[in-house]
Parts: structure tokens; sequence; C-alpha cells
């Protein structure tokens, strides 16, 4: 008889649907993410620096950190407020709430862009008045930083709510009923049940922030040295027929996606042993 794991399936099914996975994750994952290297490198190491050195490739590195460093924050302390209302209080509309969380999810990125270039474009609701009073929003900054904040913004969020859920309110009501208040038991009790969670959504959401396309590029006007991101640079590169020059520009992202996958990796342990815990409470 075939040996069989703990539910059932013997081990040659199991083995034929790890061969599937992994020869999935080969094609579409390692493969690419391989090329991607071996074209940046393939005129030799001086050259891929030279492309990296480029004053536009910087300003576009600038920009996407810059971008990051505001977005994920504000997405930050949204995740926090959005899941103590939900976790922690009932109220009229929570299931709204839920429901406009999970929006970007739904919405096209492109579309998303679409939105802001309709509200606060030159021929937007708000145009007129802002050009009057010479604000810059559209094919600018602020205007990045609102697509890049909107699809970003339920990461965190997401990230808290089911942590928070299994928490449930016995420890906040404890430090409530001894005299506590709101604030204290908000920084030593609530904030350090939710750390792991809380730096798992930040790290996805910076991930996206930083390789954030579709939306950005309808808002950006693609604005050499100013409003180009990463991701919008080696989009102009690579039309350019400078394949060399935007497969370097690219492995900056790539690196970032690696990195990103050893801490989330690290992450995913160690909030998993949380969620854990909170059950098990």
């Amino acid at each position: 008889m075939p040996r069989t794991d703990p539910i059932g399936e013997s081990r040659l099914i199991q083995w034929v649907l790890i061969g599937i996975s992994l020869t999935f994750l080969a094609f579409i994952v390692f493969l690419p993410l391989t090329l991607v290297f071996v074209e940046a490198l393939r005129k030799g190491f001086g050259v891929y620096l030279a492309a990296l050195k480029d004053a536009e490739t910087w300003a576009a590195l600038r920009l996407t950190l810059t971008v990051a460093a505001i977005s994920v924050p504000l997405n930050a302390l949204f995740g926090i407020c959005a899941a103590w209302s939900v976790t922690k209080h009932n109220f009229a509309g929570k299931n709204l709430l839920l429901s406009l969380i999970d929006l970007p999810f739904s919405v096209s990125p492109v579309i998303s862009g679409l939105i802001y270039v309709l509200l606060f474009g030159a021929q937007g609701w708000f145009g007129p008045w802002l050009r009057s009073h010479h604000v810059e929003i559209i094919f600018a900054v602020p205007g990045i930083v609102l697509a890049t904040t909107f699809v970003t913004f339920p990461f965190v969020a997401r990230e808290l709510i089911p942590l928070m859920q299994a928490q449930g309110t016995e420890e906040e009501e404890a430090s409530l009923s001894l005299g506590a208040s709101g604030l204290h038991t908000f920084w030593h009790v609530t904030l350090p049940n939710i750390k792991w969670a809380l730096l798992y959504g930040v790290l996805l959401c910076n991930a996206r922030a930083m390789g954030e396309f579709g939306a950005v590029s309808v808002v950006s006007g693609h604005v050499r040295g100013l409003t180009n991101t990463l991701p919008l640079q080696i989009e102009i590169l690579y039309n350019e027929y400078n394949f060399t020059a935007a497969f370097a520009v690219a492995t900056l992202l790539a690196s970032l996606a690696l990195v990103t996958l050893v801490l989330k990796t690290i992450l995913e342990w160690r909030y998993a042993d949380q969620l854990a815990a909170s059950h098990k409470h």
C-alpha cells in the first residue's frame, strides 16, 4: 500500500503537487528574476554601475523613497486607527468601513489614478481653484503620494484586524479598570501585542509603495528627474531601447523584493506565533 501523509494523500500525489508548484514558481518567478540580473550585467559591471549612477535614475530613486516615507507612515496610522475602531468598538457602518478598506483591492490602480486626475487635474472638480491658488497636485509629488497612499492603505489594516479580533478586549478592559488612561493602555498593552503584525503590514505596504506603477503612471506626468519613480524610469529606459540601463534599474526593485521576501519570512514566523498565542488565550 502506498505511504500516505496525515490527511490521507499518497506520497506520489504529494510529490506531484510539490513538483507542479516548484515548476510554476521556476518559470513565473525565479527565471524572470534571474534574467533581470543577467541582462543588467550582460555588458559588464562597469556599464551596470554607470547606468545606476545616472542623474535621472538617482532622482527617481529619491522620489520613490520620499513617496514611501510619506505614504507608509500614513497607512500605518490609518491601519492602527481602523483596526482599533473595528475590533474594540461596535458602531453603525462597521461593515461599510471593512468594505471600503478592501476597495483598493477591487479597483484597478489605473482607475484610482484617473480618479485623482478627475478631482485635482486642470479640468477636474477642484482644478480651477487649485490653479488659481498655485497649488500643484497632479503631475507633481503630492499627486504621486495620494495615488500611492490609496493603493496601499489596506495592507496594514488587513494584517491588524484579524489579530486584534483574536486577542479580544480583555487586556485593555483590565488595564482601564486598574486606572490606566486610554493612551497608556494603547502604548503598554495593545501596541506590544500587535507589533509583529504591524511590522508585517508595514513591510508589505512599503514594498507595494515602491513598486507601484499603474496609479503613479497616471498622475505623474512622466517628467524626467522630477516625477518619475523607479518603475516609471524603467519603462522610459526600456521604451528608448536602453535595455541595459532598464534592467540595471530593475535590479534595484528586484533586490528590494528579495530583501522583502527575507524579512517577510521572518515576520511571518513571529506573526504566526503571536496569532497562535492569541487563539490559545
